[in-house]
């Protein structure tokens, strides 16, 4: 058993991970700190949880306890920075589910995110935590960067196929759908219901500070063509929708793809290879990636769908959470024996 704190645990990711962590059967105690809603009890931020959960009082963040065995940080980018080192410095295991350990290099961070990096070392000690397509020993790290949700989708989808026929591409272009929860709880004029009511529009073109997090894992594993990634709100809360138009040297079999999908996430209980290309409302709730596959001549275009505050983010983080302590990576979000990874 073990004992959590949760950091930024009033806005919408921190109340996925307290509804994962109070459902899983080796955490036996939560702690949640926070800044303006500090003094708070959790009955007051979310009703909905009134005798589904202890109703402690939410910690001041300042007063920040090391009696934890594993903190989770999901605060905006900047702010981790004041506390992951710490917690590090005392042996503790911290997953950030915010972008300030995402990439590997300092100088990426201070080109896109606009701050200067406090810890830069941490950057090349993590580990990035894309945890259906990770073979790495977990043993060895104590920070796990949790990815971003547009990253998660996109590279879920997309690096079985760079990785195995990078020699075939000529480019690669995303284009991905958002619901207005991946902007968090803060009140914007832009994300109000009159505002987006029947609304579609791109935003951060050519500049969304997910595109180099996706570009260094696909480069981290061979790719080198020219990739775009353009990104969309939709006028819905939840929910990533991606679409990935990938133009080839040669045409390439679909059974020959499908076969090495089949290959890459045989033993992921999350990722689910469809015949056709999923719908957004089978993957919101849930920790599951549905991905379709569909080519035509020398053109490749691969469909993803999640829910970006959870297969996005705390869904994700608890898979994680369950590799660092090599329990199985369904507590907490399913308990079932089946596997998903099979094309239906």
């Amino acid at each position: 058993m073990i004992s959590v704190g949760i950091i930024g645990g009033s806005g919408y990711t921190g109340k996925k991970l307290l509804q994962f962590c109070n459902a899983h059967p080796f955490v036996d105690r939560i702690k949640i700190y926070a800044n303006s809603t500090a003094g708070e009890k959790i009955s007051s931020i979310f009703p909905d949880m009134v005798n589904a959960i202890e109703d402690d009082v939410i910690q001041s963040v300042s007063n920040l306890s090391l009696d934890n065995d594993l903190y989770f940080t999901a605060l905006p980018h900047g702010e981790a920075l004041y506390y992951v080192p710490l917690l590090i410095s005392h042996g503790k295991k911290v997953i950030d589910l915010g972008g300030d350990y995402r990439l590997d290099s300092a100088e990426d961070y201070v080109a896109w995110y606009k701050l200067k990096h406090t810890s830069p070392g941490l950057l090349k000690s993590k580990l990035y935590g894309l945890a259906d397509n990770c073979n790495a020993n977990y043993d060895d790290y104590n920070l796990i960067a949790n990815p971003g949700c547009y990253p998660t989708a996109t590279l879920l989808s997309l690096l079985p196929f760079t990785s195995n026929f990078n020699n075939e591409i000529v480019s690669v272009s995303t284009v991905a759908y958002s619901g207005t929860s991946g902007a968090g709880k803060s009140p914007k004029a832009e994300l109000l219901m009159s505002e987006m009511d029947g609304n579609v529009r791109a935003y951060n073109v050519n500049n969304h500070r997910h595109q180099p997090e996706i570009l260094q894992q696909l480069q981290k594993n061979g790719f080198n063509s020219s990739f775009a990634f353009t990104t969309h709100l939709l006028p819905i809360s939840v929910g990533i929708y991606t679409t990935t138009v990938i133009h080839l040297k040669n045409k390439i079999d679909v059974e020959l793809i499908n076969q090495v999908y089949n290959t890459e996430y045989s033993s992921s209980s999350f990722v689910r290879l469809r015949n056709e290309p999923p719908n957004l409302n089978w993957v919101v709730g849930t920790n599951f990636c549905d991905i379709n596959i569909s080519v035509k001549d020398k053109v490749v275009v691969i469909t993803s769908a999640i829910d970006n505050l959870i297969k996005g983010a705390a869904g994700q983080a608890i898979q994680n959470m369950n590799k660092f302590y090599n329990w199985d990576e369904k507590l907490g979000l399913i308990n079932s024996g089946v596997q998903y990874a099979q094309v239906y």
